[in-house]
């Protein structure tokens, strides 16, 4: 998988060393000696540049990308470099790091895929998204304050082999409906999950990071 991470900062470093294990990536830095210190120690190919500039970008390979994360400390950048990725260049897949919670709708509304604060979380959503798209925000609704999202239960996930009646699910969030292979099921308090059902729930839009980690499971 290519992945393009654009800001070298704490939460950029992180990432670009847990993915680079098994994916190409590519991380774009503004300065120069911070992207100079990260490239002797990670095995990645670092930039050096303005991750907003669409020629740095293009630089960076955006055009193969699979995920794009836009991760640095600033919101505006972050957003900015989104939707350059997802309208000039048809990056599928945009994540990116919100900084002030408040602007967490906006991201949404604008056309990111997933606005997330916790490092952690971010990795496990760009390999398991791009991967086999476990949790892809459909759209949100109440003026960015409800998500429909969709979620890809793993063989591994913690409800799997449960009754939905005894799962506990983060408030004003609920499962609608179940695509298991052609069927669509409509679950009730006695309905067992299986791996592999595909989730269709509605939840608030700060619930959706708790709800993925009820139905996936938090990362160690």
């Amino acid at each position: 998988m290519n992945i393009i991470i654009v800001g070298g900062g704490n939460v950029g470093y992180y990432l670009a060393e847990k993915l680079s294990d098994n994916h190409y990536v590519v991380l774009i830095e503004k300065e120069q000696k911070l992207s100079e210190k990260i490239a002797e120690k990670i095995n990645c190919l670092v930039i050096t540049g303005d991750g907003c500039d669409p020629e740095v970008l293009k630089n960076a390979g955006i055009k193969k990308a699979d995920v794009i994360a836009a991760v640095t400390g600033n919101d505006e950048d972050n957003l900015v470099i989104c939707q350059i990725a997802k309208e000039i260049f048809n990056v599928k897949r945009v994540v990116a790091r919100v900084n002030n919670p408040k602007n967490e709708k906006t991201f949404y509304q604008l056309g990111v895929d997933v606005a997330i604060s916790g490092t952690s979380l971010i990795a496990k959503i760009i390999e398991e998204e791009v991967n086999w798209e476990d949790f892809v925000t459909l759209f949100t609704f109440k003026r960015g304050k409800l998500s429909i999202i969709r979620i890809d239960l793993p063989e591994n996930s913690p409800v799997v082999n449960k009754k939905i009646s005894e799962i506990i699910f983060p408030e004003d969030s609920v499962v609608v409906a179940v695509m298991r292979e052609d069927d669509l099921l409509i679950p009730k308090s006695d309905f067992i999950f299986k791996g592999n059902d595909e989730v269709i729930a509605i939840t608030r839009v700060e619930n959706e990071v708790l709800l993925l980690n009820t139905l996936i499971g938090k990362e160690e």
